[in-house]
Formats: C-alpha cells, structure tokens, sequence
C-alpha cells in the first residue's frame, strides 16, 4: 500500500465504512488522495509507481488529471465523506454550537511556514465574535515558539494528532476526532482555503478566509498556488461567506455524490475474500 493511504486514518475510515470493522486496513488497490489539491490528486514529491490507479475526489480533479495525461483514475469521494456517512446517525444529541475553529496554514516535516503569527492573532481576534479554537498540525503544535503565542492570546490550542509518515504512527482516529471537533463549532476559518474548511463546511459550519496567506518554504508553483486559489474560489475567501454557494462548492469538492456503496468500496479497493486470499 502507497504510504501516503494512511496519512490522517484514510485507510483506516475506508475499511470501517466497508465493514472490516477496526482491523490495520489491508493493502489498496491505487492510490488514495489524501488532501484536497488544485492539481491532479497527487502530491508533489511523493514517489508514485507509474500506472497506478488513482482514487480521487471530484468529477474536478479527474479532469485535471485526465488532462496531465492520467487514465487510470476514478473518483470515490473523500475519506472524509465516508466518515460522515457512517457517524451520521450514531451521533449523541449535540450540545449548541459555538464560537470558531481556526486552522492557521501550516508546514510539515520537509518544509516550514514563514509568516506573522501574531498579526494573524490580532485579525482573529478583531474578526471573531465568540471563543476561538486554534487547531494546530502537529508540527506547529510541536513548536513551542509558535504554541505557545496562540495560547497567551488567550485561544483553546488543540491538534487532531499525527498524521503518520512512512506506515509509522498514523493515528487512524485523526479524522473523528476533527469531526467531534467542528461539531462543536459554528464557525470554521483559516489564512487558505484547504481540506479543513471543506470539511468543516460538510460538517455544518459557516466558513471564513481571511489574513495574511503566508509562505510555504520552496513551495511547488506548478498548479498556481494560493494566487490561482483565490482567483477559483473567490465565493469562498472573506470574513463572511455566502453558506449556500459554499456547501455547493463543498459538496463537489469531496465528491459527495461520488461515494460508493460498502461493497462496491471493497470490490474497487481489492479488498474482497477472494481479492485478499490471490494478494
């Protein structure tokens, strides 16, 4: 299994939605997009074996892959969305809603963010109306220097946990955990327009985008960048956003009408009785 099928339980949520139940998932037939991208559903730098099945979100990116010369692709929807499905009705009473989850953009173990944490604290603060949520990836959140200025602000700091690298420590309760997390919240927001905004939209919260982007260390042009980003998605970047037209784009953004069935999931994954006995 590619690594990167791991990163954030994806796997993991697949083979509970397909009814293995909480086994280490077995290996996938293709790869698995693990983060929402304006590009063909692959990251950047990850080795990739040509030829590859590639399960990807939207219609979207199918496209952009098709046209980079990608055949070999089918649309699933995201882990994400599988998870919503299957905590959809076995939820507890929610207490009311409050207050805003804020997803500064963050590095990762190749590459660090450079940017003014504390003129970003200064707009969250002049721009929310209730409690603040600063939800770190756990590589900021490992940094003291930058914990440490969310915290003295006065914001809850919390982090969803690892991601996992290299099959090592994925924490395959990543995913439910953001979930519990933005279903306590009416509000999520963040300096970029990525998955956790999707997701918090999905999961019903008013989305914002706002403040000063900041810059990935040798950041990957190639697809446009944050530039492309607001140029697409202008309906999404604002201190106040239209809720319709943003669970739309949400919506077709994770493939939601693309999610398949438990069985058909397993067929496609290779994770069939006589698929797992042949592998």
């Amino acid at each position: 299994m590619h690594h990167a099928n791991h990163f954030y339980g994806h796997a993991h949520v697949l083979a509970r939605y397909a009814g293995l139940g909480d086994r280490h998932p077995p290996r996938i037939n293709g790869y698995v997009q693990h983060g929402w991208n304006i590009g063909d559903g692959l990251a950047p730098g990850h080795p990739y074996a040509e030829r590859t099945p590639s399960l990807l979100w939207s219609e979207q990116t199918r496209r952009r892959a098709w046209s980079l010369g990608r055949r070999n692709v089918t649309v699933i929807g995201a882990p994400f969305g599988y998870l919503l499905a299957m905590r959809a009705t076995a939820e507890e009473p929610q207490p009311p809603r409050t207050g805003t989850i804020w997803y500064p953009f963050h590095g990762w173990e190749g590459q660090h963010v450079k940017g003014d944490h504390q003129e970003l604290i200064a707009r969250i603060r002049d721009t929310e109306p209730g409690p603040v949520t600063i939800c770190l990836y756990w590589h900021e959140h490992r940094m003291p220097r930058v914990r440490r200025r969310y915290e003295k602000a006065g914001f809850r700091v919390i982090c969803h946990g690892y991601r996992g690298q290299w099959w090592r420590d994925t924490d395959p309760w990543f995913l439910d955990r953001q979930l519990t997390e933005l279903r306590r919240h009416a509000r999520v927001a963040s300096n970029r327009l990525t998955s956790a905004i999707f997701y918090g939209i999905a999961a019903g919260c008013e989305p914002a985008v706002y403040g000063d982007p900041m810059a990935l260390a040798g950041e990957d042009p190639t697809f446009g960048g944050t530039a492309r980003i607001r140029r697409q998605w202008p309906e999404l970047h604002g201190e106040q956003v239209h809720l319709p037209t943003a669970v739309e784009i949400a919506h077709a953004e994770l493939g939601t009408d693309h999610r398949y069935p438990p069985g058909a999931l397993r067929e496609l994954l290779g994770w069939t009785q006589p698929q797992l006995e042949a592998a």
